[in-house]
């Protein structure tokens, strides 16, 4: 798999911020000169967003927990296909609102499903695909439900505090057993200065993304230099 690009997944509870972060990302590295891609899941494609629909309708109170963890995988194959890794090809830094490790946090930990069963279906929906960089912004979990006071719930907000609480756990955990890939952001204060801690965060993956981009133009130059020797 040819992946030139950067991925970054933000994560974490309901209302801990990850399409306010993911939008002030996109824009700080655009403005650094980076051709950039907002995308979220479940979603993100027109397919996709169609199983969405399915998905976070609140009236959808029936599903299984089987059915659930098949449409997220199904929305997160055709979001692979058709818009995230033609991004990397080319190049781009892709933001994502939610990715696998949202399945394993809210599937696995939350409804109690198998993880190494997850990890394996997971991965045909992915093709192996993993973000570079995975962003959990952590939040006690009444906190998220407060910010959210007011708004249209979806099937998934509207489960219990302790089902949010076995997720924001999951997270962590996550985090723990994969420290070079997930970074844990506090996200408790406002939004400018989460976006500061999780800048400080993206810089040492950018610069790294430069030096790997930049060596492998060097490289093409090479070749195209010993071909004309």
């Amino acid at each position: 798999m040819i992946n030139r690009g950067m991925f970054i997944s933000l994560e974490g509870v309901e209302g801990c911020g990850k399409s306010t972060q993911a939008k002030l990302l996109g824009e700080y590295a655009r403005n650094l000169g980076y051709s950039v891609v907002l995308t979220h899941e479940p979603g993100g494609t027109p397919i996709a967003e169609k199983i969405r629909e399915i998905l976070l309708e609140p009236q959808n109170t029936d599903m299984t927990d089987v059915a659930e963890l098949l449409l997220y995988l199904a929305s997160r194959a055709q979001h692979v296909g058709q818009l995230i890794l033609p991004a990397l090809t080319e190049g781009k830094i892709v933001i994502c609102e939610r990715f696998s490790d949202s399945t394993l946090a809210y599937q696995g930990y939350g409804r109690g499903l198998d993880m190494d069963s997850l990890e394996q279906v997971d991965k045909v929906a992915t093709g192996g695909l993993k973000p570079d960089l995975t962003l959990v912004l952590d939040l006690k979990t009444e906190e998220g439900f407060f910010r959210k006071r007011g708004e249209h719930w979806d099937r998934l907000e509207n489960e219990s505090i302790d089902f949010h609480n076995k997720v924001r756990a999951g997270y962590l955990d996550i985090a723990r057993g994969s420290p070079q890939r997930v970074k844990v952001i506090d996200a408790q204060g406002p939004a400018e200065v989460v976006h500061q801690r999780i800048r400080k965060c993206v810089d040492e993956r950018l610069t790294l993304y430069r030096f790997i981009n930049d060596w492998r133009f060097m490289g093409r130059i090479l070749v195209l230099h010993s071909s004309n020797l």
